[in-house]
């Protein structure tokens, strides 16, 4: 008798760890400091620099796996994720990996053949439920976030109110079901400023606007909102989104009842009303590339 939990120690987290050390090592830590980040003792750090410990390729090959170390890795080495939040967004990506088909799980019906006998549907871990459904969430909105900090230039399209990149929940009925930054993002001094963590329940302008997207049927679980500018349009119709525009007098529903493929919004303003674009997109990264695409 083997459990998921046994290969996440002995071959997930060993290979983890090992690449991220790695990865640490080739951004300028002292064996010391990546000790410290990965809470591991210096002479763990040495046998991972040394492929003195054993490692899983099919682990280290997984893209999703790769990708997050390399993200991981910038953060830790930066300061702009802290070991906790490190450790949440890998915590998530083992459970991903748990599902039925991926590659711990199987491993695990390597390990026991019998578990096949229940199907592709198989899960250790229910993968959907409320807690790592948010924790998926607010993961996929970090990573929006960096995207957006380390874009060179995008202070220069937040606009006076300030911007907030927001996602929610598959089901998400209100506010407190979309995570947004709390007290927005704005320009200080030609940078891009996020004040805090996202959290829930935080964002009421533009997680109003995505909710009301998605009860007239728009696909998007996630939104910004950036100054109003023709060009910036244009410039998204060029690169294959669907515009509508809406004013504070109609809503949200008036527009999309035009065009209702439409993935970018916006309002032209009004008195006292300042103009902006709304960009709308299946997750925070996706809709954080969308706009570093326009810098």
């Amino acid at each position: 008798m083997q459990f998921v939990e046994e290969i996440v120690v002995d071959e997930f987290l060993p290979t983890v760890r090992s690449l991220l050390a790695g990865e640490l090592r080739e951004r300028g830590l002292t064996q010391s400091e990546v000790a410290d980040v990965l809470g591991i003792s210096q002479s763990a750090v040495s046998k991972y620099a040394h492929g003195d410990v054993a490692t899983n390729d099919r682990i280290a090959g997984d893209e999703r796996v790769e990708t997050l170390v390399f993200e991981l890795a910038d953060g830790l080495a930066s300061g702009a994720i802290s070991p906790v939040q490190a450790l949440i967004e890998i915590e998530v990506l083992v459970r991903d990996l748990e599902s039925g088909g991926d590659v711990l799980a199987q491993l695990h019906e390597e390990a026991v053949p019998e578990l096949a006998d229940h199907g592709a549907s198989f899960r250790i871990h229910d993968p959907e439920s409320d807690l790592r459904t948010s924790e998926r969430v607010l993961s996929s909105l970090r990573r929006g976030l960096r995207i957006l900090e380390n874009a060179s230039g995008f202070a220069s399209l937040i606009p006076a109110v300030g911007s907030n990149l927001v996602a929610c929940t598959p089901d998400a009925e209100d506010v407190d079901d979309v995570a947004g930054v709390p007290g927005r993002i704005f320009d200080v001094k030609g940078q891009a400023t996020v004040p805090a963590d996202p959290e829930f329940g935080v964002s009421e302008h533009v997680a109003t606007v995505l909710l009301a997207a998605r009860e007239q049927g728009a696909d998007a679980s996630a939104a910004i909102n950036v100054r109003y500018d023709p060009k910036l349009l244009a410039e998204l119709v060029d690169r294959g989104h669907v515009t509508a525009e809406f004013d504070e007098s109609a809503d949200v529903a008036e527009g999309l009842a035009a065009e209702p493929d439409a993935t970018v919004l916006y309002q032209t303003g009004g008195m006292g009303i300042e103009p902006l674009i709304y960009v709308l997109g299946p997750d925070a990264e996706s809709v954080a590339d969308t706009v570093r695409s326009l810098l």
